[in-house]
Protein backbone atom coordinates (compact mmCIF):
# COMPACT_ATOMS: atom_id res chain seq x y z
CA UNK A 1 0.00 0.00 0.00
CA UNK A 2 1.46 3.57 -1.13
CA UNK A 3 -0.13 6.48 0.80
CA UNK A 4 0.32 10.21 0.16
CA UNK A 5 0.38 12.88 3.45
CA UNK A 6 1.70 16.67 3.12
CA UNK A 7 4.14 18.19 5.22
CA UNK A 8 6.06 21.11 5.75
CA UNK A 9 5.50 23.75 2.37
CA UNK A 10 2.65 21.44 1.20
CA UNK A 11 5.32 19.04 -0.40
CA UNK A 12 3.37 15.21 -0.93
CA UNK A 13 5.59 12.48 1.06
CA UNK A 14 5.14 8.81 -0.43
CA UNK A 15 4.72 6.51 2.63
CA UNK A 16 5.07 2.91 1.77
CA UNK A 17 3.65 0.34 4.22
CA UNK A 18 5.69 -2.71 5.67
CA UNK A 19 3.10 -5.23 3.35
CA UNK A 20 3.60 -3.23 0.06
CA UNK A 21 7.37 -3.73 0.77
CA UNK A 22 7.82 -7.08 1.47
CA UNK A 23 5.69 -7.63 -2.46
CA UNK A 24 8.09 -5.83 -3.50
CA UNK A 25 10.93 -7.76 -2.47
CA UNK A 26 9.00 -11.27 -3.45
CA UNK A 27 8.49 -9.67 -6.83
CA UNK A 28 12.37 -8.75 -7.24
CA UNK A 29 12.97 -12.57 -6.69
CA UNK A 30 11.22 -13.83 -9.08
CA UNK A 31 11.12 -11.56 -11.76
CA UNK A 32 13.18 -13.72 -13.86
CA UNK A 33 9.92 -16.12 -13.64
CA UNK A 34 7.58 -14.25 -15.52
CA UNK A 35 9.81 -15.52 -18.60
CA UNK A 36 8.08 -18.67 -19.84
CA UNK A 37 10.83 -20.18 -21.23
CA UNK A 38 12.80 -19.90 -17.64
CA UNK A 39 10.38 -20.91 -15.77
CA UNK A 40 10.39 -23.79 -18.00
CA UNK A 41 13.85 -24.18 -17.57
CA UNK A 42 14.09 -23.68 -13.99
CA UNK A 43 11.59 -26.77 -13.57
CA UNK A 44 13.39 -29.03 -15.22
CA UNK A 45 16.52 -28.40 -13.69
CA UNK A 46 15.17 -28.72 -10.36
CA UNK A 47 14.12 -31.81 -10.91
CA UNK A 48 17.14 -33.27 -12.48
CA UNK A 49 19.78 -31.64 -10.05
CA UNK A 50 17.56 -33.80 -7.64
CA UNK A 51 18.21 -36.48 -9.23
CA UNK A 52 22.28 -35.79 -9.78
CA UNK A 53 22.75 -35.50 -6.14
CA UNK A 54 21.10 -38.62 -5.26
CA UNK A 55 23.79 -40.15 -7.60
CA UNK A 56 26.45 -38.40 -6.02
CA UNK A 57 25.45 -39.42 -2.75
CA UNK A 58 25.12 -43.47 -3.66
CA UNK A 59 28.88 -42.95 -6.09
CA UNK A 60 30.39 -41.33 -2.32
CA UNK A 61 29.50 -44.37 -0.59
CA UNK A 62 29.55 -46.60 -3.16
CA UNK A 63 33.71 -46.11 -3.82
CA UNK A 64 33.94 -45.88 0.04
CA UNK A 65 32.21 -49.50 0.53
CA UNK A 66 34.47 -50.70 -2.18
CA UNK A 67 37.72 -49.07 -1.04
CA UNK A 68 37.40 -47.53 2.52
CA UNK A 69 39.78 -44.78 1.21
CA UNK A 70 39.03 -40.99 1.30
CA UNK A 71 42.29 -40.42 -1.43
CA UNK A 72 40.39 -42.68 -3.91
CA UNK A 73 36.88 -40.94 -2.91
CA UNK A 74 39.16 -37.70 -3.91
CA UNK A 75 40.45 -39.03 -7.34
CA UNK A 76 37.35 -40.47 -8.56
CA UNK A 77 35.54 -37.25 -7.72
CA UNK A 78 38.29 -35.57 -9.70
CA UNK A 79 37.91 -37.58 -12.74
CA UNK A 80 34.54 -36.39 -13.41
CA UNK A 81 36.05 -33.05 -13.83
CA UNK A 82 39.51 -34.09 -15.42
CA UNK A 83 38.23 -33.28 -19.04
CA UNK A 84 36.54 -29.95 -18.12
CA UNK A 85 40.18 -29.25 -16.58
CA UNK A 86 41.73 -29.87 -19.87
CA UNK A 87 39.06 -29.07 -22.21
CA UNK A 88 36.76 -26.24 -20.79
CA UNK A 89 37.73 -23.31 -23.19
CA UNK A 90 36.99 -25.69 -26.26
CA UNK A 91 33.50 -26.35 -24.99
CA UNK A 92 33.00 -22.77 -24.34
CA UNK A 93 33.99 -21.79 -27.99
CA UNK A 94 31.85 -24.29 -29.43
CA UNK A 95 29.05 -23.05 -27.06
CA UNK A 96 29.44 -19.29 -28.73
CA UNK A 97 29.10 -21.42 -32.00
CA UNK A 98 26.40 -23.92 -31.62
CA UNK A 99 22.71 -23.11 -31.18
CA UNK A 100 23.05 -23.84 -27.22
CA UNK A 101 19.42 -25.37 -27.22
CA UNK A 102 20.57 -27.93 -29.33
CA UNK A 103 23.80 -28.70 -27.78
CA UNK A 104 21.34 -29.19 -24.33
CA UNK A 105 19.30 -32.01 -25.76
CA UNK A 106 22.55 -34.04 -26.77
CA UNK A 107 24.39 -33.42 -23.80
CA UNK A 108 21.61 -34.10 -21.31
CA UNK A 109 20.00 -37.44 -23.19
CA UNK A 110 24.10 -38.77 -23.16
CA UNK A 111 24.18 -37.66 -19.57
CA UNK A 112 21.16 -39.82 -18.62
CA UNK A 113 22.53 -42.83 -20.54
CA UNK A 114 25.84 -42.43 -18.30
CA UNK A 115 23.40 -42.90 -15.17
CA UNK A 116 21.62 -45.77 -16.44
CA UNK A 117 24.73 -47.69 -17.47
CA UNK A 118 25.99 -46.81 -13.42
CA UNK A 119 22.52 -47.96 -12.17
CA UNK A 120 22.29 -51.58 -14.34
CA UNK A 121 26.29 -52.21 -13.13
CA UNK A 122 25.30 -51.95 -9.79
CA UNK A 123 21.88 -53.41 -9.46
CA UNK A 124 23.69 -56.43 -11.46
CA UNK A 125 26.96 -56.15 -8.61
CA UNK A 126 28.97 -55.77 -11.77
CA UNK A 127 30.82 -52.27 -10.75
CA UNK A 128 34.44 -52.06 -10.18
CA UNK A 129 36.55 -49.39 -9.47
CA UNK A 130 38.05 -48.81 -12.90
CA UNK A 131 34.63 -48.70 -14.22
CA UNK A 132 33.60 -45.84 -11.49
CA UNK A 133 36.89 -43.63 -13.06
CA UNK A 134 35.96 -44.46 -16.93
CA UNK A 135 31.98 -43.74 -16.10
CA UNK A 136 33.40 -40.28 -14.09
CA UNK A 137 35.89 -39.66 -16.44
CA UNK A 138 33.01 -39.81 -19.75
CA UNK A 139 30.69 -38.05 -17.74
CA UNK A 140 33.27 -35.11 -17.44
CA UNK A 141 33.74 -34.90 -21.24
CA UNK A 142 29.90 -34.19 -21.61
CA UNK A 143 29.81 -31.51 -19.31
CA UNK A 144 33.01 -30.21 -21.01
CA UNK A 145 29.95 -28.96 -23.62
CA UNK A 146 26.98 -29.10 -21.55
CA UNK A 147 28.17 -26.56 -18.28
CA UNK A 148 29.16 -23.79 -20.83
CA UNK A 149 25.71 -23.84 -23.03
CA UNK A 150 23.83 -24.06 -20.49
CA UNK A 151 25.43 -21.44 -18.39
CA UNK A 152 25.01 -19.25 -20.99
CA UNK A 153 21.76 -20.22 -22.42
CA UNK A 154 20.23 -18.31 -19.04
CA UNK A 155 20.86 -15.04 -21.19
CA UNK A 156 19.25 -15.68 -23.90
CA UNK A 157 16.01 -17.01 -21.86
CA UNK A 158 15.50 -13.31 -20.14
CA UNK A 159 15.66 -10.11 -21.30
CA UNK A 160 19.03 -8.46 -19.84
CA UNK A 161 17.74 -6.54 -16.67
CA UNK A 162 16.28 -9.85 -15.23
CA UNK A 163 19.95 -11.61 -16.09
CA UNK A 164 21.33 -11.48 -12.49
CA UNK A 165 18.17 -12.72 -10.63
CA UNK A 166 18.06 -15.14 -13.36
CA UNK A 167 21.48 -16.67 -13.08
CA UNK A 168 21.06 -16.71 -9.09
CA UNK A 169 17.66 -18.42 -9.41
CA UNK A 170 19.41 -20.68 -11.40
CA UNK A 171 21.77 -21.42 -8.40
CA UNK A 172 18.77 -21.76 -6.11
CA UNK A 173 17.29 -24.54 -7.99
CA UNK A 174 20.44 -26.57 -7.66
CA UNK A 175 20.51 -25.85 -4.16
CA UNK A 176 16.77 -26.20 -3.64
CA UNK A 177 17.37 -29.96 -5.85
CA UNK A 178 20.72 -30.54 -2.98
CA UNK A 179 17.71 -30.82 -0.12
CA UNK A 180 15.32 -32.97 -1.39
CA UNK A 181 17.86 -34.74 -3.64
CA UNK A 182 20.77 -35.55 -1.21
CA UNK A 183 18.11 -36.33 1.81
CA UNK A 184 16.33 -38.94 -0.81
CA UNK A 185 19.42 -40.20 -1.83
CA UNK A 186 20.80 -41.04 1.50
CA UNK A 187 17.33 -42.36 2.48
CA UNK A 188 17.34 -44.76 -0.34
CA UNK A 189 21.39 -45.40 -0.19
CA UNK A 190 20.86 -46.82 3.23
CA UNK A 191 17.56 -48.48 3.13
CA UNK A 192 17.12 -50.03 -0.40
CA UNK A 193 20.29 -49.68 -2.17
CA UNK A 194 22.66 -47.67 -4.24
CA UNK A 195 21.34 -48.85 -7.60
CA UNK A 196 18.40 -47.29 -7.43
CA UNK A 197 19.36 -43.30 -6.55
CA UNK A 198 21.26 -43.88 -9.80
CA UNK A 199 18.02 -45.27 -11.98
CA UNK A 200 16.03 -41.96 -10.19
CA UNK A 201 19.30 -39.85 -11.77
CA UNK A 202 18.45 -41.29 -15.19
CA UNK A 203 14.74 -40.71 -15.27
CA UNK A 204 15.44 -37.32 -14.12
CA UNK A 205 17.13 -35.99 -17.53
CA UNK A 206 13.81 -36.75 -19.43
CA UNK A 207 12.43 -33.56 -17.59
CA UNK A 208 15.07 -30.97 -18.68
CA UNK A 209 15.02 -32.45 -21.88
CA UNK A 210 10.37 -32.04 -21.85
CA UNK A 211 11.66 -28.63 -20.71
CA UNK A 212 13.65 -28.23 -24.02
CA UNK A 213 10.56 -29.03 -26.24
CA UNK A 214 8.29 -27.27 -24.75
CA UNK A 215 10.38 -23.76 -25.40
CA UNK A 216 8.99 -21.48 -27.27
CA UNK A 217 11.71 -20.13 -29.69
CA UNK A 218 10.31 -16.83 -30.95
CA UNK A 219 10.56 -15.64 -26.86
CA UNK A 220 14.03 -16.39 -26.70
CA UNK A 221 16.79 -13.77 -26.86
CA UNK A 222 19.46 -15.30 -29.07
CA UNK A 223 23.07 -14.11 -28.81
CA UNK A 224 25.03 -14.26 -32.61
CA UNK A 225 26.53 -16.46 -33.03
CA UNK A 226 30.93 -16.48 -33.54
CA UNK A 227 31.92 -17.60 -37.15
CA UNK A 228 34.48 -20.00 -37.04
CA UNK A 229 38.33 -18.28 -37.20
CA UNK A 230 41.42 -18.97 -36.04
CA UNK A 231 42.73 -18.51 -32.33
CA UNK A 232 39.13 -17.90 -31.31
CA UNK A 233 40.51 -19.65 -27.88
CA UNK A 234 43.25 -17.63 -27.42
CA UNK A 235 40.76 -14.48 -28.35
CA UNK A 236 38.91 -15.43 -25.16
CA UNK A 237 42.15 -16.05 -22.66
CA UNK A 238 42.96 -12.05 -24.09
CA UNK A 239 39.83 -10.71 -23.62
CA UNK A 240 40.08 -12.13 -19.69
CA UNK A 241 43.41 -11.54 -19.45
CA UNK A 242 42.99 -7.50 -20.25
CA UNK A 243 39.28 -7.34 -18.47
CA UNK A 244 40.07 -6.78 -14.62
CA UNK A 245 36.37 -7.05 -14.28
CA UNK A 246 36.89 -10.59 -15.19
CA UNK A 247 40.43 -11.46 -14.29
CA UNK A 248 40.32 -10.86 -10.68
CA UNK A 249 37.10 -13.05 -9.75
CA UNK A 250 37.97 -15.97 -12.14
CA UNK A 251 41.56 -16.29 -10.17
CA UNK A 252 39.12 -15.93 -6.77
CA UNK A 253 36.99 -18.74 -8.31
CA UNK A 254 40.04 -21.28 -9.04
CA UNK A 255 41.65 -20.75 -5.67
CA UNK A 256 38.48 -20.73 -3.89
CA UNK A 257 36.87 -23.88 -6.29
CA UNK A 258 40.31 -25.46 -5.89
CA UNK A 259 40.12 -25.90 -1.85
CA UNK A 260 36.63 -25.01 -1.08
CA UNK A 261 34.13 -26.39 -3.28
CA UNK A 262 35.38 -30.01 -2.31
CA UNK A 263 32.39 -30.85 -0.42
CA UNK A 264 31.81 -33.84 -2.57
CA UNK A 265 34.79 -35.25 -0.66
CA UNK A 266 34.89 -33.05 2.85
CA UNK A 267 31.06 -34.24 4.08
CA UNK A 268 31.34 -38.30 3.24
CA UNK A 269 34.41 -38.13 5.20
CA UNK A 270 33.30 -36.27 7.82
CA UNK A 271 30.33 -37.85 8.02
CA UNK A 272 31.89 -41.49 8.18
CA UNK A 273 34.79 -40.52 9.66
CA UNK A 274 34.21 -37.64 12.37
CA UNK A 275 30.25 -38.60 13.11
CA UNK A 276 30.72 -42.50 12.41
CA UNK A 277 27.32 -41.91 10.55
CA UNK A 278 26.63 -43.49 6.97
CA UNK A 279 25.23 -42.36 3.71
CA UNK A 280 21.79 -41.04 5.38
CA UNK A 281 23.89 -38.83 8.16
CA UNK A 282 25.77 -37.21 4.63
CA UNK A 283 22.37 -37.29 3.22
CA UNK A 284 21.12 -35.08 6.05
CA UNK A 285 24.44 -32.64 6.30
CA UNK A 286 24.07 -32.36 2.63
CA UNK A 287 20.38 -31.19 2.79
CA UNK A 288 20.93 -28.61 5.75
CA UNK A 289 23.90 -26.90 3.65
CA UNK A 290 21.49 -26.87 0.73
CA UNK A 291 18.49 -25.05 2.63
CA UNK A 292 21.38 -22.45 3.94
CA UNK A 293 22.08 -22.15 0.63
CA UNK A 294 18.16 -21.96 -0.67
CA UNK A 295 18.12 -19.25 2.06
CA UNK A 296 20.97 -17.21 0.64
CA UNK A 297 20.11 -17.49 -2.83
CA UNK A 298 16.37 -15.90 -2.08
CA UNK A 299 18.31 -12.98 -0.30
CA UNK A 300 20.46 -12.98 -2.98
CA UNK A 301 17.57 -13.12 -5.64
CA UNK A 302 15.98 -10.01 -4.32
CA UNK A 303 19.30 -7.64 -4.83
CA UNK A 304 20.58 -5.19 -7.58
CA UNK A 305 23.47 -6.25 -9.26
CA UNK A 306 25.94 -6.54 -6.86
CA UNK A 307 28.91 -4.81 -6.61
CA UNK A 308 32.37 -5.97 -7.10
CA UNK A 309 33.46 -5.84 -3.90
CA UNK A 310 30.22 -7.88 -2.67
CA UNK A 311 32.34 -11.13 -3.90
CA UNK A 312 35.03 -10.34 -1.89
CA UNK A 313 32.69 -10.59 1.81
CA UNK A 314 30.96 -13.34 0.50
CA UNK A 315 33.78 -15.03 0.08
CA UNK A 316 35.04 -13.73 3.91
CA UNK A 317 32.00 -14.75 5.35
CA UNK A 318 32.29 -18.15 3.45
CA UNK A 319 35.66 -18.67 4.86
CA UNK A 320 35.10 -18.03 8.41
CA UNK A 321 31.38 -20.79 7.94
CA UNK A 322 33.81 -23.22 6.37
CA UNK A 323 36.20 -22.96 9.51
CA UNK A 324 33.71 -23.14 12.05
CA UNK A 325 32.06 -26.57 10.36
CA UNK A 326 35.22 -27.82 11.04
CA UNK A 327 35.49 -27.12 14.22
CA UNK A 328 32.15 -28.32 15.04
CA UNK A 329 32.66 -30.71 17.97
CA UNK A 330 29.25 -32.69 17.59
CA UNK A 331 27.05 -33.42 14.57
CA UNK A 332 23.75 -31.15 15.88
CA UNK A 333 26.39 -27.79 15.76
CA UNK A 334 27.91 -29.25 12.22
CA UNK A 335 24.58 -29.08 10.56
CA UNK A 336 24.15 -25.60 12.49
CA UNK A 337 27.41 -24.77 10.80
CA UNK A 338 26.53 -26.13 7.46
CA UNK A 339 23.25 -23.88 7.13
CA UNK A 340 26.11 -21.14 7.44
CA UNK A 341 28.37 -22.74 4.87
CA UNK A 342 25.17 -23.64 2.90
CA UNK A 343 24.19 -19.70 2.80
CA UNK A 344 28.17 -18.56 2.09
CA UNK A 345 28.75 -20.96 -0.94
CA UNK A 346 25.72 -19.51 -3.21
CA UNK A 347 26.02 -16.29 -2.01
CA UNK A 348 29.77 -16.34 -3.66
CA UNK A 349 29.24 -19.06 -6.35
CA UNK A 350 25.92 -16.77 -7.30
CA UNK A 351 28.25 -13.42 -7.15
CA UNK A 352 30.58 -15.04 -9.33
CA UNK A 353 28.80 -15.97 -12.05
CA UNK A 354 26.41 -12.92 -12.16
CA UNK A 355 29.57 -10.93 -12.12
CA UNK A 356 31.12 -13.32 -15.41
CA UNK A 357 27.99 -13.21 -16.96
CA UNK A 358 27.52 -9.15 -17.07
CA UNK A 359 30.93 -8.23 -17.28
CA UNK A 360 31.07 -10.47 -20.62
CA UNK A 361 29.59 -9.10 -24.08
CA UNK A 362 27.29 -11.68 -25.41
CA UNK A 363 29.57 -13.05 -28.41
CA UNK A 364 32.05 -14.35 -25.34
CA UNK A 365 29.97 -15.23 -22.60
CA UNK A 366 30.30 -18.72 -23.68
CA UNK A 367 34.21 -18.54 -23.20
CA UNK A 368 34.25 -16.53 -20.65
CA UNK A 369 31.69 -19.14 -19.10
CA UNK A 370 33.84 -21.65 -19.76
CA UNK A 371 36.92 -20.66 -18.33
CA UNK A 372 34.09 -20.57 -15.14
CA UNK A 373 34.06 -24.12 -15.52
CA UNK A 374 37.60 -25.27 -15.15
CA UNK A 375 37.88 -22.75 -12.39
CA UNK A 376 35.50 -23.56 -10.38
CA UNK A 377 34.23 -27.12 -11.12
CA UNK A 378 37.54 -28.61 -13.38
CA UNK A 379 40.09 -27.48 -10.71
CA UNK A 380 38.39 -30.63 -8.75
CA UNK A 381 41.20 -32.88 -10.03
CA UNK A 382 43.88 -30.78 -8.31
CA UNK A 383 41.75 -29.80 -5.10
CA UNK A 384 39.54 -33.37 -4.49
CA UNK A 385 42.58 -35.61 -4.87
CA UNK A 386 44.25 -33.11 -2.32
CA UNK A 387 41.28 -32.24 -0.04
CA UNK A 388 41.03 -36.36 0.01
CA UNK A 389 44.90 -37.16 0.61
CA UNK A 390 44.67 -34.55 3.81
CA UNK A 391 41.50 -35.90 5.14
CA UNK A 392 43.29 -39.16 4.88
CA UNK A 393 46.49 -38.65 6.45
CA UNK A 394 46.10 -35.50 8.59
CA UNK A 395 42.84 -35.80 9.53
CA UNK A 396 39.23 -35.22 8.40
CA UNK A 397 38.82 -31.97 9.83
CA UNK A 398 41.91 -31.00 7.98
CA UNK A 399 40.43 -31.16 4.98
CA UNK A 400 37.85 -28.23 5.75
CA UNK A 401 40.39 -26.18 6.94
CA UNK A 402 42.57 -26.07 3.84
CA UNK A 403 39.51 -24.90 2.10
CA UNK A 404 38.14 -22.17 4.76
CA UNK A 405 41.38 -20.76 5.60
CA UNK A 406 42.58 -19.71 1.53
CA UNK A 407 38.83 -18.52 1.05
CA UNK A 408 38.97 -16.20 3.38
CA UNK A 409 42.34 -14.96 2.87
CA UNK A 410 40.95 -14.52 -0.82
CA UNK A 411 38.13 -11.74 0.52
CA UNK A 412 40.64 -10.20 1.79
CA UNK A 413 43.04 -10.14 -0.17
CA UNK A 414 41.06 -8.85 -3.58
CA UNK A 415 39.22 -6.61 -1.61
CA UNK A 416 41.21 -3.27 -2.52
CA UNK A 417 41.51 -4.08 -6.33
CA UNK A 418 37.48 -4.58 -6.56
CA UNK A 419 36.87 -1.66 -4.41
CA UNK A 420 38.61 0.23 -7.17
CA UNK A 421 36.55 -1.17 -9.73
CA UNK A 422 33.75 -0.54 -7.76
CA UNK A 423 34.50 3.53 -7.78
CA UNK A 424 35.63 3.21 -11.58
CA UNK A 425 32.11 2.02 -12.56
CA UNK A 426 30.23 4.41 -9.90
CA UNK A 427 32.63 7.53 -11.61
CA UNK A 428 31.46 6.37 -15.11
CA UNK A 429 27.49 5.90 -13.96
CA UNK A 430 27.33 9.16 -12.85
CA UNK A 431 28.32 10.86 -16.32
CA UNK A 432 31.73 11.71 -16.36
CA UNK A 433 33.12 10.92 -19.55
CA UNK A 434 34.61 8.05 -20.29
CA UNK A 435 38.89 7.52 -21.65
CA UNK A 436 39.44 7.20 -25.26
CA UNK A 437 38.16 3.65 -26.21
CA UNK A 438 41.49 2.31 -27.50
CA UNK A 439 43.35 -0.44 -26.31
CA UNK A 440 42.89 -1.92 -22.70
CA UNK A 441 40.80 1.10 -21.96
CA UNK A 442 38.51 -0.19 -24.71
CA UNK A 443 38.34 -3.72 -23.38
CA UNK A 444 37.43 -2.68 -20.17
CA UNK A 445 34.97 -0.34 -21.05
CA UNK A 446 32.56 -2.30 -23.36
CA UNK A 447 33.10 -5.18 -20.93
CA UNK A 448 30.84 -3.24 -18.10
CA UNK A 449 27.92 -3.80 -20.74
CA UNK A 450 27.90 -0.31 -22.74
CA UNK A 451 25.87 0.33 -25.02
CA UNK A 452 24.12 -2.81 -24.87
CA UNK A 453 20.33 -2.95 -26.66
CA UNK A 454 16.98 -4.52 -24.70
CA UNK A 455 15.06 -5.56 -27.66
CA UNK A 456 14.28 -8.80 -28.67
CA UNK A 457 16.40 -9.67 -31.46
CA UNK A 458 18.96 -6.73 -31.67
CA UNK A 459 22.47 -7.23 -31.89
CA UNK A 460 23.64 -6.39 -28.26
CA UNK A 461 27.15 -6.89 -29.10
CA UNK A 462 28.24 -3.20 -29.25
CA UNK A 463 31.95 -2.50 -28.11
CA UNK A 464 34.54 -5.32 -27.92
CA UNK A 465 32.72 -6.99 -30.87
CA UNK A 466 33.85 -5.23 -33.24
CA UNK A 467 37.44 -5.03 -31.61
CA UNK A 468 37.97 -8.77 -31.53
Amino acid sequence: MVAECVVGEGRPVRVTSAASRVKTRSAKMTASLRQRNYRLFFTGQLISMAGTWMQTVAQSFLVLDLTHSGTQLGLTTAARFLPVFLFGPAGGLFADRMDKQRVLYVTQTLSGLLAGAFAVLVATHSIRLWIIYLLAIALGFVNVFDNPARQSFISEMVPPADLPNAVTLNSVSMNMARVFGAALGGLLAAWIGLALCFACNAVSFGAVLISLVAMRRSELYPARRVERQPRQIRQGLSYVRKTPELLIPLILIAVIGTLAWEFQVTLPLMASKVFHGGAAAYGVMASVMGVGAVIGGLVSASRPRPRARALCLAAIGWGIAILAAAAAPNLPLELGTMLFVGYGSITFNSFAKTTLQLAATPTMRGRVMALWGPAWLGSTPIGGALVGWVGQTAGTRWSLVIGGLPTLACGVLAFPALSRIDRRRGAEADGEPPEPASGLRAVRYAATGFGQKSARGDDRTAGIGGVL
